[in-house]
C-alpha cells in the first residue's frame, strides 16, 4: 500500500488569516525570494565571519561515495563566507591522517570528515579537537565522543525498517498472507551497515507476521549484485518481494532479473540513486529507502555554523547538536519527484 499524504483542510478563520498574510507580503520582493528558495532560510544563512573549512570525504568508486563528495563540495560554494578545501578522496587510513594533519598545521576552522576507518581517524580527528578545532564526523563513526564536536549519519537500521514496513504494507495490499515470500539481497555481510539494514528489515516484518524467506548477499558492486540476484532467481522459482539494500549494486540486480525474465515480485531498492528512481518512474521498480548522500553537505553547514559560533535557529536550544540521525523515507511513485535532485548517479 502506497503511502499517500493526507491534505489539511484549513477553516474559514485560518483562510482568511492566510489571505491576509498574503497581502501583507506579497509585494515584498525579499519575501517573494524566500519563498521560490526551496533551502530553509534562516538569519544563519547571511554572510558571517569568513571560514576555511577542510573536508576530507573517500575515493568516488561507488555512486552514493561520489554524490557525498560533490554535494559537499556544491555546498560550500552556496555561503561566499567559507573557503572549503578539499583532499584528495581515498580509501587510505593513512592519507587521510595525512590530510586532517595539514588541516590542523593550516589552523582550519573547522573539519569535515567521513573517515575511510573510523577507529583508524580517531585519534588524528582527536588532535585537531584538543587544537580547538571542531570537527564534524560524517557516516562513519568514530570510536571516542571527543573525536568530534558532531556526528551526522544516515540511518542503516531505519532503512531496513522502512522497506520493512513497506513490505508489510503491500503484503497487506495484495492479500498475500501467510503465503508471501519475501526475499532479500544484501551488501557486504561483514560491515555492521549491512547487518543493520537486515536486522531492520527483519524485526519490521515480524510485526506483521513475515519474515525473510530467502537471503543472499552482494557486495555493493554491480558485478557482485548480478551474480548474487541470480542465484536468488535459481533457487526461487516464485518470489512476492525482493528487497536489494543498495542502488548501485541493483544495477546489476536488476540485470540478472531481465536475462532471467522475471518480472513477478515487487522490486524495493535502497540508498536512493537517480537509475532507481527512474525505474520507479518507469513503473519497473515499486520503491527504494532512501539513504542520503547529501550527509557531508550538511556537515559542511554545521561546520560553518560551529566555526562561526552559530546555532541552529529552528531549536529553541539552539546549539548544533552532539549527534544527528538523517530519515531513511521510502521513495515511491507518488513522491518521486521531490526527492528525484537528491539521487545520485550510479
Amino acid at each position: 500500500m502506497r503511502h499517500r499524504s493526507r491534505l489539511l483542510r484549513a477553516t474559514g478563520a485560518m483562510a482568511a488569516l492566510a489571505m491576509l498574510a498574503t497581502a501583507c507580503t506579497g509585494n515584498d520582493p525579499a519575501a517573494q525570494e524566500a519563498d521560490n528558495d526551496p533551502r530553509a532560510v534562516s538569519e544563519n544563512d547571511d554572510p558571517g565571519e569568513e571560514v576555511v573549512i577542510g573536508f576530507s570525504g573517500p575515493e568516488a568508486d561507488h555512486g552514493w561515495l561520489a554524490a557525498i563528495n560533490s554535494t559537499a563540495i556544491a555546498e560550500g560554494e552556496e555561503y561566499e563566507d567559507v573557503t572549503l578545501r578539499v583532499a584528495e578522496g581515498t580509501n587510505d587510513p593513512n592519507m587521510q591522517i595525512s590530510h586532517i594533519e595539514t588541516f590542523i598545521n593550516d589552523g582550519v576552522d573547522a573539519i569535515v570528515l567521513l573517515p575511510t576507518d573510523g577507529a583508524a581517524l580517531t585519534q588524528v580527528a582527536t588532535q585537531a579537537m584538543d587544537a580547538g578545532i571542531p570537527v564534524v564526523n560524517v557516516d562513519r563513526e568514530f570510536s571516542s565522543e571527543f573525536a568530534a564536536r558532531t556526528t551526522i549519519l544516515g540511518d542503516n537500521y531505519g532503512m531496513g525498517v522502512s522497506a520493512g514496513n513497506y513490505a508489510c504494507n503491500l503484503v497487506e495490499e495484495n492479500d498475500l498472507g501467510g503465503d508471501a515470500v519475501v526475499t532479500e539481497i544484501a551488501g557486504t555481510d561483514s560491515l555492521p551497515l549491512t547487518q543493520d539494514r537486515s536486522d531492520g528489515f527483519k524485526d519490521a516484518l515480524e510485526q506483521c507476521g513475515q519474515e525473510v524467506d530467502h537471503r543472499v548477499a552482494a557486495d555493493f558492486t554491480v558485478e557482485s549484485g548480478e551474480q548474487a540476484a541470480s542465484n536468488l532467481l535459481q533457487a526461487v522459482p516464485e518470489i512476492d518481494i525482493i528487497w536489494n539494500h543498495d542502488d548501485d549494486q541493483g544495477v546489476g540486480v536488476k540485470a540478472a532479473f531481465e536475462s532471467a525474465d522475471r518480472d513477478e515480485f515487487a522490486f524495493l531498492g535502497g540508498a536512493g540513486s537517480k537509475n532507481a528512481m527512474r525505474w520507479i518512474q518507469a513503473g519497473e521498480m515499486e520503491a527504494t529507502v532512501l539513504y542520503p548522500p547529501t550527509q557531508a553537505a550538511d556537515g559542511v553547514r554545521l561546520a560553518r555554523l560551529l566555526a562561526q559560533d552559530k546555532g541552529m535557529s529552528d531549536l529553541v536550544q539552539r546549539e548544533v547538536p552532539r549527534r544527528i540521525v538523517l530519515d531513511a523515507p521510502v521513495v515511491t511513485q507518488e513522491n518521486v519527484e521531490q526527492y528525484l535532485p537528491l539521487g545520485f548517479e550510479s
